[in-house]
């Protein structure tokens, strides 16, 4: 069993740090003393953050501080953690484990490191406006309900895709995200690290099953539990599909019952081969 009990959840990209909210309690019901912590300048409910737009402080937001902000607030904890990531916060928790700041990692559709290109076109398409290469970086970006449906919330009833985006969508920094492409979000694959678990979705348009596999796969001769499991259905609003207790109780099981000792592992679930 990994020796801690102490979560950290680390919030992705363009939605708030209240998706955690049924999560933490799910996890101090099990046990756990868990925080949330939201990202720089995002301490407000999504509404409030939406009528901010455009923000100039989210704007200025980069992945280096993210990273100092999260390893800020480990260091200050009585135990070192398990940390658990969605999407851009995926990519958080991969760097903080690369760094020694976790008692374990888990990343929930993870974006990927530096050096891991996407191939996948929807990729692209749920992403690209985000990144507005061709628009002021001193702007935040909020995504359109019509980007939301597409990138997080496909194939859900339309009343569901509308409540989400109500309650979670929030603008986000350009500049946060172009730094993914860069060498703010470079991690060293062959180093030894503690366990780590990679989660994917089979419908997930913004961070592909596939994309996930080869984010994994990049971990080789490190001596370290590195983990795969793939979940038929999900999307990119993971944490907020019905099925988020299923994934949930597929963590707890995999914290209980993974040994915090370094050694290589491999276990492979429903691996995404395309």
């Amino acid at each position: 069993m990994i020796n801690s009990n102490a979560v950290v959840f680390i919030t992705g990209a363009f939605i708030s740090h209240s998706c955690w909210d049924e999560w933490k309690l799910y996890f101090e019901k099990n046990g756990y003393t868990c925080i949330a912590p939201p990202w720089i300048h995002k301490d407000a409910p999504a509404p409030v953050l939406r009528s901010r737009h455009p923000d100039p402080d989210i704007a200025s937001i980069r992945l280096t501080q993210l990273i100092d902000h999260y390893a800020n607030i480990i260091k200050k904890l009585p135990e070192i953690p398990i940390l658990i990531g969605h999407s851009l916060g995926g990519l958080l928790t991969q760097i903080l484990v690369n760094r020694g700041l976790a008692a374990a990692g888990i990343a929930i559709h993870s974006v990927p490191p530096q050096g891991v290109i996407p191939l996948q076109l929807s990729f692209y398409r749920a992403t690209w406006k985000s990144l507005g290469f061709f628009t002021s970086s001193k702007n935040s970006y909020l995504m359109s309900f019509k980007d939301w449906q597409y990138g997080f919330t496909n194939d859900m009833p339309l009343d569901q895709q509308q409540k989400s985006y109500e309650q979670f969508a929030i603008p986000e920094s350009k500049l946060a995200l172009r730094d993914g492409l860069t060498s703010a979000a470079k991690v060293d694959f062959k180093k030894e690290h503690a366990p780590l678990l990679f989660t994917a979705g089979s419908a997930d348009h913004c961070i592909p099953a596939a994309l996930n596999t080869s984010n994994f796969r990049r971990y080789k001769n490190n001596n370290s539990v590195t983990d795969y499991k793939e979940f038929e259905g999900r999307n990119h609003f993971v944490l907020g599909q019905p099925t988020w207790k299923e994934d949930a109780d597929y963590m707890l099981d995999w914290i209980n019952s993974t040994s915090d000792s370094n050694y290589r592992r491999e276990t492979v679930d429903n691996l995404s081969l395309q």
